[in-house]
C-alpha cells in the first residue's frame, strides 16, 4: 500500500505539469485579446499596448508559460486581470465553498440512492421496484438547469421556503443551511439515479450467489443477509462510481453554482472565462484537476479497505 501511494503522489505533479501546458496552449491558441478586453472598446492602439506590457502579454510565449509553472509551483497563481486581485485567496475561497456544497450533495445522494436500490432489488419486478427505476430514471433525464429554476420558482419565489440565492452568512448556521438545500439537491439528483440503479443491478447479481442461499438456509436474518453478506460484496463497484462521480460533480457544479449564484469554483471559472481573465481560467482548470486526481486516489486507496485480497 504505501509503495502504490508513493507512486501515486510522484505521478501526481507530472499529471498537473501536463495539465498545466494544455490549458496553457489552448489560452494562447484562444481567439481574442484580453489586454484590448480590458482597455475597453474606446482604447487606442497605444493604451491597448500599454495594457499588454503591463499583463506581461508582449512577452514571448515560452518566456510566460515558465514564468507561470515556476509561480504556479510557488503557490502564486498570479493577480486577476478584471478584479485586480490575488488569485490565490479568491479561488481558495470559492474552492471551500465548492467543496462545502459537493458535501452535502454527496451525503444526501448516497444516503437516499443506496437504500432506494436495496429496496428495488427486494421487491424485484414489483410496482415498488418499476416506480424506483421510473423516478431513478427522470433524474437522469431531467435537466439540471430547467428543474433547478422550476424548484427555485416553487420554493423560494411562491411559497418563500428557501432563499433563492447566495450562500447565506455561514456555513453552520440556520441560514447557510437554508442556502445549501436546493442547490444540494440539484447537484446531488443526476447521482442519486445512477447510484440507485447500480445499487439496484449489483445487489440482484450478488443475491443470487450460492453464499446468500447458504446463509439463509442457516437462518441468517434477512437484515444481515442484505447489509452484512450482499452489500458489502457489492461495494467496490459503487465505490468506483462515487469516485468517478463526485469528480463529474465539478462540472455539474459549474451550472448550478450559476443558477443559483453559489460562489463557488464553478461560478468563478465562468466569470474568468467571460471577462478573458487568462490567469483566473488557468487557476481554476488546475484546481479542478487536482481534486478529481485527489479524489480517484481516495478511491483506489478505498479498494482495499473494503476488500482485504485486493493489494497494492
Amino acid at each position: 500500500m504505501k509503495r502504490y501511494l508513493v507512486k501515486r503522489l510522484i505521478q501526481l505533479p507530472i499529471i498537473l505539469a501536463g495539465v498545466l501546458i494544455c490549458v496553457f496552449l489552448i489560452i494562447q491558441l484562444t481567439p481574442g485579446d484580453p489586454a484590448a478586453t480590458l482597455a475597453g472598446p474606446k482604447a487606442g492602439p497605444e493604451e491597448v499596448e500599454a495594457v499588454r506590457q503591463q499583463l506581461g502579454l508582449d512577452r514571448p510565449v515560452l518566456e510566460q508559460f515558465f514564468s507561470y509553472v515556476g509561480n504556479v509551483f510557488r503557490g502564486n497563481f498570479g493577480r486577476s486581470y478584471t478584479h485586480k486581485t490575488d488569485i490565490g485567496s479568491s479561488i481558495g475561497t470559492a474552492l471551500v465553498n465548492t467543496v462545502y456544497l459537493m458535501l452535502f450533495a454527496r451525503i444526501w445522494s448516497i444516503l437516499a440512492a443506496i437504500p432506494l436500490g436495496i429496496y428495488a432489488a427486494l421487491h424485484h419486478n414489483t410496482w415498488v421496484d418499476k416506480l424506483c427505476m421510473g423516478t431513478s430514471l427522470l433524474g437522469i433525464s431531467i435537466p439540471q438547469f430547467w428543474l433547478g429554476l422550476i424548484l427555485m420558482k416553487l420554493f423560494c419565489f411562491d411559497l418563500g421556503w428557501l432563499p433563492f440565492s447566495g450562500m447565506g452568512s455561514s456555513f453552520w448556521s440556520a441560514d447557510g443551511l437554508l442556502h445549501v438545500i436546493l442547490p444540494a439537491f440539484m447537484l446531488g439528483l443526476p447521482q442519486l439515479a445512477s447510484i440507485a440503479r447500480l445499487t439496484r443491478s449489483e445487489m440482484l447479481e450478488v443475491m443470487r450467489q450460492d453464499y446468500i442461499k447458504t446463509a439463509r438456509a442457516k437462518g441468517v436474518k434477512q437484515r444481515m443477509v442484505v447489509y452484512k453478506h450482499a452489500l458489502k460484496n457489492a461495494a467496490l463497484p459503487l465505490i468506483t462510481v462515487i469516485g468517478t462521480q463526485t469528480g463529474y460533480m465539478l462540472s455539474g457544479s459549474v451550472v448550478i453554482e450559476n443558477i443559483f449564484a453559489w460562489p463557488g469554483l464553478g461560478r468563478y471559472s465562468i466569470q474568468a472565462i467571460i471577462g478573458s481573465d487568462y490567469p483566473a481560467i488557468q487557476a481554476s482548470v488546475l484546481l479542478f484537476a487536482v481534486m478529481f486526481l485527489v479524489v480517484n486516489l481516495i478511491v483506489d486507496l478505498t479498494y482495499s479497505l473494503v476488500d482485504p485480497r485486493i493489494n497494492y
